[in-house]
């Protein structure tokens, strides 16, 4: 008979123990059979202390950030199943069932529970407006697979977990998880789950303009390694129509005229247009290398077990809540 999955609830924190103790028994609660991994950012409270009394292995990471936090987690823990969240009590633990569930039946790497209600969350206008902002943008250089990047509520399986790289070192991490999913295509599932609130006293780790512009910046990066025609394909345009700009008046004088009189105008414009033409070249070369990477990573998750087992979720976890339906990517 085949055996039950091994289950590994990932929970990063930094100052969570206001919630941390009552999010670990929750979990244990919710799933019985899964082991949870708590690994302290280092907390300057006792976060750690109180998820060792509930009852979870606690680890300490010392490089700061959530990507570090993420990045030694998959490397250290080996299971079948792995769900991550926060430990902050947002995310409501009795719904990891679902989320699991969904992972098995939909045959899915990787499902990430949405976030409905985060725009309540504090009250924080910058956030909400930065979420549709980023989701939108993502959507426009990435594809559509997901509506809500930013989730922190997700379940892999264990060959996602081991092909992926992990190179971001904070807040971002999560984007990178999505651009890596729409890149090799994997299969994902979306699951609309309510968003909860901080408890009083408990405050975001999140800044508005710092986070926001290293997000943009991601972005930028993961679009030059996954797509570096487009990328470079857009500086290319750029110089092309400063060139243009620039060399059209020369050109029209010099037709009238015989003469050039603006020669520095005229050096710049003939620069704009190497560049551009260099820009091109670049794009059109990065463009096959990330081809052939692309395609490595594909043959390297292939080469991983999938990990999954063939058997009815409801005999791994509890019964799904009623009345909250799977929505496929």
């Amino acid at each position: 008979m085949p055996q039950d999955p091994v289950i590994a609830v990932l929970l990063p924190c930094y100052n969570e123990e206001l919630t941390i103790a009552e999010v670990v028994r929750r979990f244990r609660e919710t799933l019985p059979a899964a082991t949870i991994y708590v690994y302290d950012n280092n907390s300057k409270d006792l976060t750690a202390l109180r998820a060792r009394a509930a009852g979870a292995i606690v680890v300490r990471e010392p490089r700061q950030g959530k990507g570090n936090v993420v990045r030694r987690m998959f490397a250290d823990i080996d299971a079948d199943i792995y769900l991550m969240a926060d430990g902050d009590g947002t995310y409501a633990p009795e719904d990891a069932p679902q989320l699991i569930n969904t992972l098995l039946t939909e045959r899915s790497d990787m499902v990430v529970g949405t976030r409905r209600g985060v725009t309540d969350d504090a009250g924080r206008a910058g956030h909400a407006f930065g979420n549709r902002v980023f989701n939108s943008l993502y959507q426009w250089l990435f594809g559509s697979d997901f509506s809500d990047i930013f989730s922190g509520y997700r379940v892999f399986t264990r060959r996602f977990v081991k092909s992926f790289p992990a190179v971001s070192g904070g807040f971002e991490i999560e984007t990178e998880m999505s651009v890596h999913a729409s890149q090799l295509k994997l299969p994902v599932s979306e699951i609309a789950l309510d968003y909860g609130r901080r408890p009083e006293g408990s405050s975001s780790k999140l800044s508005t303009f710092r986070d926001g512009a290293k997000i943009l910046w991601m972005f930028a990066m993961l679009m030059k390694e996954t797509q570096p025609l487009r990328f470079f394909g857009a500086f290319s345009l750029f110089f092309l129509a400063s060139s243009l700009f620039l060399m059209a008046p020369v050109l029209v004088e010099f037709a009238e005229t015989g003469l050039v009189p603006r020669m520095p105008t005229w050096v710049l414009s003939v620069g704009l247009l190497l560049l551009s033409m260099l820009a091109a070249v670049t794009g059109l070369i990065l463009d096959s290398v990330s081809r052939g990477r692309a395609e490595q990573k594909r043959i390297f998750y292939l080469s991983m077990p999938s990990g999954r087992v063939e058997r009815r979720a409801t005999e791994v976890v509890r019964k799904p809540q009623p009345g909250k339906t799977p929505r496929a990517a």
